[in-house]
């Protein structure tokens, strides 16, 4: 009787800082990973999440670290004190050890060496490693669609010379035809043939609901929340000014990181006709009945609104969270624009009369033809890999 080779055994670095963008993406792609044969191990270096655990994936949870505000200006532990070169030292130790204990066919490092510079303490004694292991492993960059660059001179030049020298490939979570990493990452042309372009990871697409949950509504949302509080407390005020969706009811989903607190205070300032509630799972199944979404433009909640756009013509309104440092929903956001899937209007002229007048625009232009990127990006980065590996 014939057996079936064995599986072929990925190890995916994933650290996210402020919200869970990117551990989600990570756990998207891992459940493609998955259901195409192959087992995964995420080693997650951020701050504990309960719904961490990817299908039938192992998770092994590094001693966290997460940033200390949006501006990412230090990077703090599990109990809120700044990282040590003693605590860097046991990372390292450990990432190594898982690295050694799984013995991976794949190393996937999601975003270095393009940004997550702070990690290089653990990362390049990591590839390293990979490189000096008999047999190597395939060794694959993942980034999202937009990358942005340290502004300090050199930066961009190490990260080019780091992923031509330590990776393979470089997996761009996105589609070449809507937004070229060259628009963020102006070296990519250098990378050449390591660049692979998947189309953008989606969850599975959502089945319609069988209630009415979200029907007619319109619902807002800020990702996890960590950086929400503008746009949830500005869209309490903006029912009142929208003349194409006043009179239908607004949903605030507030989420599993906003603040402490913040729920509760949006609900007491909350007027009629708006509800305020916590992030529901729901959430994609809600985008195929609502009459119009509000979100910031985080690559995980794009992709669930393009998802509703390409199913239902669901509107949807962005607000990009943007600092001085921080433009890659801008980035994002403006392709979304250019190619009709949205109506983005800055965080720099929110107020509720804005954001109501942006809501009755994309209403109003609801059947505008629209050109809809790639969107199978899972299976395909599940082929790249199997294709890669000889399975």
């Amino acid at each position: 009787m014939a057996h079936s080779p064995p599986r072929k055994k990925i190890m995916f670095h994933v650290q996210h800082l402020l919200g869970i963008g990117h551990l989600e993406r990570a756990r998207r792609l891992t459940r493609y990973l998955e259901e195409a044969g192959m087992n995964v191990t995420i080693v997650s270096g951020g701050m504990p999440h309960p719904d961490a655990d990817a299908q039938n994936s192992k998770v092994i949870q590094l001693s966290p670290a997460r940033a200390a505000d949006a501006a990412f200006s230090q990077l703090l532990d599990f109990n809120g004190n700044p990282i040590s070169d003693d605590w860097r030292a046991q990372r390292s130790t450990s990432l190594l050890k898982a690295f050694e204990d799984n013995a991976p066919d794949a190393l996937i490092i999601e975003m270095f060496p393009f940004s997550r510079r702070q990690f290089s303490f653990e990362l390049l004694p990591l590839l390293q490693a990979a490189r000096h292991r008999r047999p190597a492993p395939l060794v694959l960059c993942s980034v999202r669609d937009v990358l942005i660059p340290s502004a300090k001179a050199g930066r961009a030049a190490e990260s080019l010379a780091r992923a031509q020298e330590y990776f393979d490939y470089i997996l761009v979570h996105g589609d070449a035809g809507f937004l070229r990493l060259d628009e963020s990452f102006p070296l990519a042309a250098a990378l050449g043939d390591k660049i692979i372009y998947t189309g953008y990871v989606t969850a599975r697409a959502p089945a319609a609901l069988v209630n009415d949950l979200g029907n007619n509504e319109v619902i807002i949302s800020a990702g996890g929340g960590a950086v929400g509080e503008a746009l949830l407390t500005t869209a309490l005020k903006a029912r009142a000014f929208s003349r194409m969706a006043g009179n239908r009811l607004w949903r605030v989903l507030v989420g599993a990181n906003a603040p402490e607190g913040q729920l509760q205070a949006l609900r007491k300032i909350a007027p009629e006709g708006v509800w305020v509630e916590q992030a529901r799972p729901e959430f994609p199944q809600m985008l195929l009945n609502c009459v119009c979404s509000i979100s910031q433009g985080g690559y995980n909640t794009v992709m669930d609104i393009l998802q509703a756009k390409a199913a239902a013509q669901t509107p949807a309104v962005i607000v990009p969270f943007a600092t001085e440092r921080e433009q890659e929903q801008t980035v994002r956001a403006t392709a979304l624009a250019k190619a009709g899937l949205a109506v983005v209007l800055p965080e720099a002229r929110l107020n509720p009369a804005s954001l109501a007048a942006a809501v009755d625009e994309a209403i109003s232009h609801k059947s505008r033809p629209c050109q809809m990127p790639d969107l199978n990006g899972g299976v395909t980065t599940a082929h790249i890999i199997k294709e890669k590996l000889n399975v």
